[in-house]
């Protein structure tokens, strides 16, 4: 098997097995822990995101975990394609908008199933044009880009309003930071797009929430 590490963080190394067109995401053993803790912490870590990377890929485009015997270790289909984060400026603004209405109702869609992605930023998306074996057509949606959401490593399972203002509030911060020409209008395309799927109502308490949350942000400097 060749694997190369395409990325590590603190956590796990993300690795690519080219032969197999798989990724590997193998959780980082950390030897200031009790050897047994350790395991345990990998294993119930592992076992989380793979829960919520199954239930995620049944409702938007994110990549399905395959079966593993290993307990600190999830392979998925390796997604080809370009990270959001470095291409998003590149298209242009009627494109980059069609993407963040994209962006919108998939975040809706989780929300709506009381899923916490807990790191949305457009690092953490893939635009795969290319990808036609990928596109997830259930919902009868007659277009969709082919947006990938990854790394659920963060995620979990919340119905609290707090909680998805928390995962709206860092996109907004992600398309501000990274996307800052025309985030204004990406972030209300976010939003709208949002709304239609998560409902007026519903979508106000949690835009009203994420509003409170940036203040307090605001006010601790």
């Amino acid at each position: 098997m060749a694997l190369k590490l395409i990325q590590q963080g603190a956590e796990a190394k993300i690795l690519l097995d080219n032969s197999k067109n798989l990724i590997i995401k193998d959780r980082i053993s950390k030897s200031y822990r009790h050897p047994d803790l350790d395991v345990q912490i990998r294993k119930k870590r592992t076992k989380s995101e793979t829960k919520l990377l199954e239930k995620a890929s049944k409702i938007i485009n994110c990549p399905t975990p395959m079966e593993s015997k290993s307990f600190d270790k999830i392979i998925i289909p390796y997604i080809q394609g370009k990270k959001l984060s470095e291409h998003l400026n590149n298209f242009t603004l009627e494109k980059q908008k069609e993407i963040c209405r994209e962006i919108g109702s998939s975040v809706a869609k989780l929300h709506k199933e009381n899923i916490i992605h807990g790191d949305l930023t457009t690092s953490n998306m893939i635009y795969a044009p290319d990808k036609k074996d990928f596109i997830f057509t259930k919902g009868g949606d007659e277009k969709r880009n082919k947006l990938f959401f990854i790394d659920f490593g963060l995620g979990y399972i919340s119905s609290k309003t707090e909680d998805k203002a928390v995962d709206l509030h860092l996109l907004k911060h992600a398309l501000e930071a990274k996307h800052f020409k025309n985030c204004e209008i990406l972030i209300k395309e976010v939003l709208n797009s949002y709304e239609k799927i998560f409902g007026k109502t519903e979508a106000e308490k949690i835009f009203k929430r994420m509003t409170a949350i940036e203040k307090r942000g605001r006010y601790r400097h």
